[in-house]
């Protein structure tokens, strides 16, 4: 099996787009054809029917454990059940859980999404870092040994990110310091597609933080929270990206809401409706990263 960064880039270039679609339960928006609001049963429809819609349309998808948790274990049994679902679909997961932690609960948890059996199956897994590089080393040795990546936390794309991401630390803020800590894991995880299989978190919202976090890190993949629902636009989104043979690559722009749950699709009685509707939704998604990723390199 190739690297997780090999895969991410490979697959980037072949569906010439780098949206991820992120799994954002929230069981009021979801249109009342596929059963009664707040069951799993019904989540599990919609996302299932999501899974068919974006297969072969996009790289990766995104489900947010934390999302699926308030329906205790059955709910993340789903999502480790979507997972597979979407690999068997030739889409690649990216499982946003944040976990962070020492010692030997690190390797549980790493065990838990990144091992060779792990019951929530991902190619990759969002990871806290405030706790210190000893606390990623797990997650990083257990992506290393089975070829997944590890997604660090280092600007993060909510207004209150600046309240600790912020602070001067020797002269840089602590984001900027985070990032350079990660070089040496960005060189361990490095693939033959010239891209890492270390991915960083670094939002929409801040298109210059983007731009100097890529000179820090130039071979590591970025993940782009904030677009769409979140008002980060498609320029800033693409600011840490860089230009390849199908548009703009080395990492993702993740969004959930503004695609998942379109007011067309909402107001529709019927599957099909609701899967043309979906579709119109997604390709325009696709089309505005298309066009900004041409205006860039136009500009460049």
């Amino acid at each position: 099996m190739t690297t997780f960064g090999d895969r991410l880039t490979e697959q980037t270039r072949l569906r010439a787009t780098p949206l991820c679609v992120g799994f954002d339960p929230f069981p009021e928006l979801i249109p009342s054809i596929f059963g009664p609001k707040g069951e799993l049963e019904t989540l599990e429809r919609f996302f299932s029917a999501v899974i068919e819609e974006l297969a072969g349309q996009v790289p990766i998808v995104k489900p947010q454990i934390g999302l699926f948790e308030p329906w205790g274990a059955d709910g993340v049994a789903l999502t480790g059940k979507l997972a597979r679902f979407a690999l068997d679909q030739n889409l690649m997961v990216l499982i946003d859980a944040k976990r962070g932690d020492i010692g030997s609960t690190a390797e549980g948890y790493a065990r838990a999404f990144l091992g060779a059996n792990a019951p929530t199956p991902c190619d990759c897994l969002t990871v806290n870092p405030y706790l210190g590089l000893d606390s990623l080393q797990p997650f990083a040795d257990a992506a290393k040994a089975n070829d997944k990546g590890i997604a660090v936390l280092v600007r993060t794309s909510n207004p209150g990110a600046k309240d600790f991401q912020d602070i001067d630390c020797s002269g840089a803020p602590l984001w900027v310091r985070v990032g350079e800590k990660l070089v040496g894991i960005q060189e361990d995880l490095m693939g033959q597609s010239g891209f890492s299989s270390l991915m960083v978190v670094c939002g929409a919202t801040w298109p210059a933080e983007a731009v100097r976090l890529r000179a820090i890190l130039p071979r590591t993949l970025f993940l782009v929270p904030g677009y769409g629902a979140q008002g980060g636009a498609a320029k800033d989104a693409l600011a840490g990206l860089v230009p390849g043979p199908s548009g703009h690559e080395g990492g993702v722009v993740s969004s959930s809401r503004a695609i998942l749950y379109s007011k067309a699709a909402a107001e529709t009685q019927s599957l099909s409706a609701w899967r043309n509707a979906f579709q119109q939704t997604l390709q325009a998604s696709i089309s505005e990263l298309r066009a900004a990723s041409a205006d860039v390199v136009g500009r460049s």
